[in-house]
């Protein structure tokens, strides 16, 4: 049974963006909760986002540390942009005396001295302060001062009582630098929030989050991308199409070509995803450009987003077809995006196509599929994240289009690198084949899952006059294997002008 979040009243803020998300509203106030991760995770940054929110709803926050000093905590803030203004920071660490002969303990263990004087500075603070939100870094050093499993357990449980009644929601960040792996804290806190650093063999390194446990609240499960910016953590979450379904009107795009219309049944369902396929050259790109052209001559918003060609590229080439999407992108109806792929995980491109649409975009291009696939060759189950992303854009009402790049040039396999069932409603093949001593092109659709379709094949040609869709190619046969037999009486009829 799914536990609803209803009461929002008793979360917290993060003040990390879409971490809040995943968390099912924030954080239950009043309760302890343990942020693990290795060094380098973000651990503190998130904890002075989450003390920063504090300070902004006006709340006395608290930072305690037992490794990191004043010092270097105004380091970390100045290089996010932040100040240290309205956050008290008290830093429990030993100073250089102990390493005066004079301040070694010989008849105590010096834990037992140490781990008493931690926890009355500690307490002291919270009298002191009174305050909401508090943070103690970390927990390696509580573990090693305690010694023993036993006394570290119940170290941990005194302070867990005695913060929560002091009305304070506590994170405790552990780096997992202890001689032990006592996952004991996990049992003890009321949540566990996971951050994790995944090395890649290209580019640069993926960081993922995980909420492993939070009693009493349906959180969004399973790993989610985040990356640290200037400006602190931003969480990515993972998108679920099953919990955004909405029921739109569904009307036809309109490409501003007659004859490709025709071809594809009226045009392009909104709501549906098409498969632009064809080897490298056959104009695959320049067909999306037009198909956001004339979306963008309707006034309708419209987002490009590019993993191989370079944006200044694609401008060039679609002026030089007649296409201007420089206007569109001046009017504000066109964005396009430049991806590099190195530096972006999945979940943060997920996250960039969800909010285009946000914005008001009705047509998505994403050219090209390859280029997402190979561009992150580490990442997993990649063809689910795209599955999911056409599928959340589909119950919104969106026209999505992809690029698919075939291999080979003329003849040989018409694969492609994923399930285009799985993938696509819509596969309009884009064709080379030869025809009179030169290579020309033809475009067919093989299927549409909404409305019927044209089953023919015709005459595709781009020129200084645009995109030509012409007449079916009724006296070919085997023009999908590049190399076709045809009735040359009757080739005059479609190549006179032999611009084709």
């Amino acid at each position: 049974m799914e536990i609803q979040n209803s009461d929002t009243s008793r979360f917290l803020s993060t003040g990390v963006p879409g971490l809040d998300t995943i968390l099912g509203g924030g954080l239950t106030s009043d309760r302890l909760f343990l942020i693990e991760g290795e060094p380098g995770t973000g651990k503190t940054t998130l904890a002075l986002q989450f003390l920063y929110e504090g300070v902004r709803r006006g709340e006395s926050v608290i930072y305690i540390t037992l490794a990191e000093t004043r010092v270097e905590l105004k380091a970390v803030a100045q290089s996010h942009g932040w100040s240290m203004d309205g956050i008290h920071v008290e830093d429990i660490i030993p100073n250089e005396n102990i390493l005066h002969p004079d301040h070694q303990f010989t008849i105590f263990h010096p834990s037992e001295i140490e781990m008493g004087m931690t926890t009355q500075r500690i307490l002291d603070t919270i009298e002191k302060y009174k305050p909401t939100r508090v943070v103690l870094d970390s927990l390696s050093e509580l573990q090693l001062l305690a010694e023993s499993p036993l006394r570290y357990r119940r170290q941990v449980l005194a302070l867990k009582q005695y913060l929560s009644g002091k009305g304070c929601t506590t994170l405790f960040l552990d780096d997992r630098t202890a001689l032990s792996g006592d996952l004991q804290v996990r049992s003890v806190a009321h949540g566990v929030i996971t951050l994790e650093l995944i090395n890649q063999d290209y580019g640069s390194e993926r960081r993922r989050v995980r909420i492993v446990k939070y009693r009493g609240i349906a959180f969004r499960g399973g790993s989610h991308d985040y990356k640290i910016v200037t400006g602190g953590l931003v969480v990515f979450p993972r998108l679920i199409a099953a919990h955004t379904r909405v029921h739109t009107e569904r009307k036809r795009l309109s490409s501003g070509i007659a004859q490709l219309d025709a071809l594809t049944g009226g045009g392009l369902d909104e709501g549906t995803s098409t498969l632009l396929s064809g080897p490298p050259g056959t104009g695959k790109s320049s067909l999306c450009a037009q198909y956001v052209y004339a979306a963008t001559q309707r006034g309708q918003k419209a987002a490009m987003f590019l993993f191989e060609e370079a944006a200044n590229n694609l401008l060039l080439r679609s002026t030089g077809l007649g296409i201007d999407l420089e206007g569109a992108i001046d009017s504000g109806l066109l964005t396009i995006k430049q991806i590099d792929p190195a530096e972006m995980a999945p979940g943060e491109f997920m996250q960039a196509v969800t909010d285009a649409e946000a914005g008001g975009a009705r047509v998505i291009v994403i050219d090209s599929l390859n280029g997402f696939l190979k561009a992150m060759p580490d990442e997993r189950f990649l063809a689910t994240h795209m599955h999911e992303l056409l599928t959340y854009l589909g119950q919104r009402g969106v026209v999505t289009i992809l690029v698919g790049v075939q291999p080979g040039l003329i003849g040989g396999s018409m694969s492609t690198t994923v399930d285009a069932s799985y993938i696509a409603d819509s596969v309009i093949m884009l064709r080379y084949f030869e025809a009179r001593g030169k290579v020309r092109q033809a475009i067919s659709v093989f299927k549409k899952r909404v409305g019927l379709h044209e089953r023919t094949i015709r005459l595709f040609s781009m020129s200084s006059k645009g995109i030509e869709v012409g007449e079916v190619l009724t006296n070919f046969h085997g023009i999908l294997t590049g190399v076709p037999t045809f009735d040359d009486s009757q080739s005059h009829v479609l190549f006179d002008d032999d611009n084709g």
